[in-house]
C-alpha cells in the first residue's frame, strides 16, 4: 500500500484531502495525456492501451457520482497498472474482483470520500451529502479501518 501511496502523492491533486470532482479527472487526463471519452457503453467504463496511446471509454448513461466513481476507477488503473507496453484493457465491473480492480476501487473512493470527511461525517450524512451510494461510503469505511487511509 505504501507504494501506492507513494505513486499517488506525485500526483499533486489533494487525492484523499478533497472530494475530487470531474474538472480533477479532465485536468489528469490532459496532463498525462489520456484521451477520455463518454459514449453509451454495456459496461461502466474501461481503460485501455494500445501502441503507448492511453484511452478510457465511460459509459454516457451512468448517474453523476456513479460516473464520477468509474473514471477515477479507470483512471486508476492508468496510474497503478499500464503496462510498460504491450496493449491492455480494464473493464470495469467485468470479471473476478482481482487485486488490481480493489486498488483501483480504493482509488477512486478515497477520491470521492476524502479521509477528513471519513473522520468527521456519519455514513447518512455521506450519502446525504455526497450522493454516493451506501455500499460504496461502506467500502471507503472498510478501507479507512483496514489502511488508515
Amino acid at each position: 500500500m505504501r507504494l501506492l501511496i507513494e505513486t499517488i502523492s506525485r500526483l499533486k491533486i489533494d487525492w484523499n484531502r478533497r472530494p475530487l470532482n470531474e474538472s480533477d479527472f479532465y485536468r489528469l487526463c490532459r496532463k498525462h495525456k489520456i484521451a477520455v471519452e463518454e459514449i453509451p457503453l454495456r459496461v461502466s467504463g474501461f481503460y485501455y492501451s494500445v501502441l503507448g496511446k492511453h484511452c478510457i471509454a465511460i459509459d454516457s448513461k451512468l448517474p453523476p457520482q456513479q460516473k464520477l466513481f468509474v473514471m477515477f476507477h479507470e483512471f486508476a488503473h492508468y496510474l497503478l497498472h499500464a503496462p510498460e507496453s504491450g496493449a491492455t484493457a480494464n473493464y470495469h465491473g467485468v470479471g473476478k474482483r482481482t487485486r488490481k480492480e480493489q486498488e483501483a476501487d480504493a482509488f477512486a473512493l478515497c477520491a470521492l470520500i476524502p479521509r477528513c470527511r471519513i473522520e468527521t461525517s456519519s455514513v447518512s450524512d455521506l450519502i446525504e451529502e455526497l450522493g454516493i451510494e451506501a455500499s460504496m461510503v461502506r467500502e471507503r469505511l472498510r478501507i479507512f479501518e483496514r489502511f488508515g487511509i
